[in-house]
């Protein structure tokens, strides 16, 4: 791939990067990420994205905009309420980057699509607000051996984590190693009956979009056996390290999930 001369304009600011220069801006025009939700966490991550040249990004949701994601979605506007979130964050990417291409996936990640899905990306981000979606994709990158970038939301506080589980070593868990069951149902409450506050998803989406593209470069350390939790109220950040459980049903010593199958839906 050569970098054209309008690009190096678009891009000078990656490029004067010793660090990145033109052939890491090359990788990332040659990169494929798979975003899952254009939610709160899904709008800074795709935008980041977009703007930094990550060539295809594909957008899993089969929601539709509504007035009240506009408080924290900021990839959405008030003239698409109604329109299917992955065509307003299409919308959105264009303008701000009209040379990344953008597949739209207006469905809901299953069983049926996620090996797929995974398989075709380097780099896949979990902006998903449920645990059912959060283990599936944690289960189906592990299988494809591909990154998961994860994060999520509630209230006044955020978390970020990336997992690799595939490699050796006891600091490369996976999900299920941190949490090795969903709890049951009532016990977390969900974001619309306790509330975001909307920078905080700006906060971790955009910790979610550096962390994708320092592993699409190779650059510094990623957030692998180690989870970062955010305090909006304290301004804070605390970081928690996270090990491999040698019990774990994915990737421990005598794992019991072999594929994908064992997933509902």
């Amino acid at each position: 791939m050569t970098i054209s001369d309008a690009q190096l304009e678009r891009y000078a600011r990656h490029i004067i990067l010793d660090e990145v220069g033109e052939e890491g801006q090359e990788a990332l025009l040659a990169a494929r990420v798979l975003v899952v939700g254009a939610g709160g966490l899904g709008a800074p991550v795709l935008q980041y994205l977009a703007a930094a040249g990550v060539g295809t990004l594909g957008v899993v949701d089969d929601d539709t905009v509504d007035l009240s994601n506009l408080q924290r979605q900021i990839v959405h506007a008030t003239d698409r309420v109604g329109q299917p979130k992955v065509e307003s964050a299409a919308a959105s990417l264009a303008a701000i980057n009209p040379e990344v291409a953008v597949v739209r996936i207006a469905e809901r990640l299953t069983t049926a699509n996620a090996g797929r899905l995974v398989a075709a990306h380097d780099i896949v981000v979990d902006g998903s607000d449920n645990f059912a979606t959060r283990y599936l994709l944690n289960d189906a990158c592990f299988f494809a051996r591909k990154p998961l970038v994860s994060g999520a939301l509630l209230r006044f506080e955020g978390q970020i984590a990336t997992f690799r589980a595939w490699r050796e070593g006891d600091d490369n868990p996976c999900y299920r190693c941190l949490f090795p069951e969903s709890p049951p149902a009532g016990l977390v409450p969900r974001c619309e009956e306790v509330g975001i506050f909307g920078a905080v998803a700006g906060v971790i989406g955009t910790l979610q979009a550096a962390e994708v593209l320092k592993l699409l470069l190779g650059l510094g350390e990623p957030l692998t056996g180690r989870m970062l939790l955010y305090d909006a109220l304290g301004t804070g950040f605390q970081e928690l390290k996270a090990r491999r459980d040698p019990d774990c049903a994915l990737c421990g010593s005598v794992p019991t999930i072999t594929d994908l199958s064992g997933h509902v839906g």
